[in-house]
């Protein structure tokens, strides 16, 4: 095994258990490793500290083990074991109410580079990583292991995700089963049609489940706004929690396609749902003093700390907007999945917009993504969403 020894004093965050190395830190690598090949960390001393993917960016090794193991069958089918017996443990494997949910969420689940998302036995793999990529015949063996009969396929929507410069020739694909007949999945006794083949990420936000259950919470007898609705999860809860009248607005003309399937599968000719394909700015300058619900969860702004700014720019314009326009009494909720803008920034530029709104403005929620999204402790990046749900006057 190719060993990569570190600078002196650089060894600090692993001792913290953070799972990445960055090339700065490294001070020799003693040998060639392939891209994806697992290596060994050492310190400059020469003593163990890790073993992980090795990979070709500023982030060098993304760490499997801070135990001396071998990353083998083993290893994956434990590893992919603890994390379907949390997801046991939540209520969402083995569900007849919930069968759509992550099951592998990276460093989360101490398998950094790695997605996996569940759809009624459906798991749809995402790699991010050559190495998970060089892996994933230990992966699939896992996954047939770990969940047994109620795996019906896996299909590798890695095509987008892996490294662009690695020169992976990967396709998307069935590599277990094959394409089921029942495309529907359930997300609290609601039925959704993911689409994995072709939508985006894995075809349906997961990770907004707790925050819709929240939005049928407060939607009896409001005026509901849903922007950028994609898939119109947040507007079938709605609807289910008794609003009156739930408009659906995105960008996207299929992802309207797929909110108006959606609603029809679950309200089959209930006229107070109406969908929109319109730019959200330009829709929202037109319209206003309708809503007395409005959900703002817009794509992220920011992946990258050089466009922050200009993304915090886009997200004051929105919500500025938002709180311009809803109704006295409103509420709104309004969120970030930019991993890079802060819990502690998004808030801050929430309350510069409210102010500049002139108004009266008080947080019911503060929410974040749910149990089977986790949060590595030692990782707190992994803490990507954001939200608050606020009252406004």
């Amino acid at each position: 095994m190719v060993t990569i020894t570190l600078k002196p004093g650089k060894e600090q965050s692993l001792l913290r258990f953070h799972p990445w190395i960055f090339s700065g830190a490294i001070a020799k690598i003693n040998g060639k490793p392939e891209e994806g090949e697992v290596v060994e960390i050492d310190d400059a001393l020469g003593s163990f500290l890790a073993v992980g993917h090795y990979q070709i960016g500023s982030i060098m090794v993304r760490i499997l083990s801070f135990d001396s193991v071998k990353i083998d069958q083993d290893f994956y089918t434990k590893r992919i074991g603890e994390a379907y017996f949390m997801r046991q443990s939540l209520g969402l494997a083995g569900s007849s109410t919930t069968n759509a949910y992550r099951l592998i969420h990276g460093e989360g689940d101490y398998l950094p580079g790695l997605v996996i998302d569940m759809y009624n036995g459906v798991a749809v793999v995402q790699m991010h990583s050559v190495g998970m990529y060089r892996d994933r015949e230990y992966i699939y063996q896992a996954l047939t292991s770990v969940i047994g009969t109620d795996l019906v396929a896996i299909y590798n929507k890695s095509e987008d995700t892996l490294p662009f410069k690695a020169g992976i020739d990967m396709q998307n694909a069935y590599v277990y089963g094959h394409r089921p007949a029942d495309l529907t999945a359930l997300e609290n006794g609601l039925k959704f049609m993911p689409d994995w083949e072709h939508g985006q990420k894995t075809g349906f936000f997961v990770d907004q489940r707790d925050n819709r259950a929240l939005i049928e919470r407060y939607s009896k007898g409001r005026n509901v706004l849903n922007m950028f609705c994609y898939t119109g999860g947040f507007s079938i809860y709605a609807m289910r929690g008794g609003a009156l009248k739930v408009h659906s607005v995105d960008s996207s003309e299929r992802a309207i396609e797929l909110t108006r399937a959606n609603v029809e599968l679950n309200f089959p000719g209930d006229d107070r749902h109406q969908a929109t394909a319109e730019d959200a700015f330009k829709f929202m300058e037109r319209t206003e003093g309708e809503f007395d619900l409005m959900i703002l969860d817009p794509p992220a702004f920011a992946k990258h700390y050089n466009v922050l700014n200009n993304a915090l720019k886009g997200y004051r314009r929105l919500n500025t907007k938002a709180f311009e326009m809803i109704k006295s009494g409103g509420i709104l909720f309004t969120f970030s999945c930019s991993q890079v803008v802060s819990k502690e920034v998004f808030r801050t530029m929430v309350f510069s917009s409210a102010a500049k709104a002139r108004r009266r403005v008080s947080i019911l929620h503060q929410l974040t993504q749910p149990a089977d999204h986790p949060v590595n402790i030692y990782h707190p990046e992994g803490e990507y969403l954001k939200g608050l749900v606020l009252q406004v006057w």
